[in-house]
């Protein structure tokens, strides 16, 4: 763990009268893959990472500059040295007192950091079965595009997927359209069109997300739409696939009767891992 003074702490306890973060959610964070001491999309996870301090209001350190924001993170996997892979958790709370009212807007931050098996990406499962999470909605609104402390949704949505023998499930917003999985965007394949839902579904504004975009847009004979994906569209689909920065991508196999196929999602993975190794 690395704190905002810069020094690296092993099995410490943090404490929490003012980690705003542990008390009320009044924390941003990013989920970052390190790969051979280089941190994968790194402008992205911390343009998103600013944008999202802004819209919550916290004061951002002057020397909070990228250069900072990735040093911090390699000083951390430099001292543990025990994988060539890492899961980094990079969490901004606001450290003040006061309740729902913070007296200052001042930041503080910590780094964690646990070893993958893996380096490059590789499919997680080879079967998938999801279902749609009904017992809650995610809001179609700014909040719900950010990566923030409140992840009850995803948490019950989990238990439920676990205790009925689910992969994982596909999560609902508002207007009843399917905006994501419980930790992953989705993106939907049918004949030469591949949809994901628009950050404006209330989605997670996804760092993978966004490199797989960029991936269809250069395939040649694909067309690729940000729109909305009802319960009913995941029927007519020739393929579905999930997508985060640590997994990478994730083929749906199964939703209810329908079973889908994986081709294009292998094909979009060697592209994934092939930008990334020339990077």
């Amino acid at each position: 763990m690395v704190n905002f003074n810069g020094n690296i702490q092993e099995n410490s306890s943090i404490l929490i009268e003012n980690n705003r973060g542990f008390l009320f959610g009044d924390c941003v964070f990013e989920t970052i893959k390190v790969f051979d001491n280089k941190v994968l999309f790194l402008e992205d996870h911390y343009f998103r990472l600013m944008a999202s301090m802004r819209i919550c209001r916290m004061e951002i350190p002057m020397n909070f500059t990228m250069e900072y924001f990735e040093s911090q993170i390699l000083n951390l996997i430099q001292s543990l040295k025990n994988s060539n892979s890492f899961r980094v958790r990079f969490t901004v709370y606001r450290d003040s007192e006061g309740f729902y009212l913070p007296k200052t807007r001042s930041v503080q931050f910590l780094v964690t950091a646990f070893p993958l098996n893996s380096d490059l990406y590789v499919f997680g499962k080879e079967y998938y079965e999801v279902e749609l999470y009904k017992d809650f909605y995610i809001t179609k609104q700014l909040l719900s595009t950010l990566k923030t402390n409140n992840k009850m949704l995803q948490i019950t949505g989990s238990i439920f997927a676990e205790e009925n023998g689910y992969a994982n499930c596909l999560v609902l917003n508002d207007e009843k359209n399917v905006v994501e999985a419980l930790q992953s965007n989705i993106f939907m394949k049918t004949g030469n069109v591949v949809i994901t839902p628009p950050v404006s579904d209330g989605c997670l504004n996804g760092i993978m997300r966004k490199q797989i975009l960029e991936i269809l847009k250069k395939i040649e004979g694909i067309e690729v739409k940000e729109t909305s994906i009802s319960p009913f569209d995941l029927q007519k689909a020739d393929e579905l696939f999930l997508t985060n920065v640590i997994s990478g991508i994730q083929p749906i196999t199964k939703y209810r009767k329908k079973e889908y196929t994986t081709e294009f999602a292998s094909d979009v993975l060697k592209r994934l891992n092939a930008k990334i190794r020339l990077s």
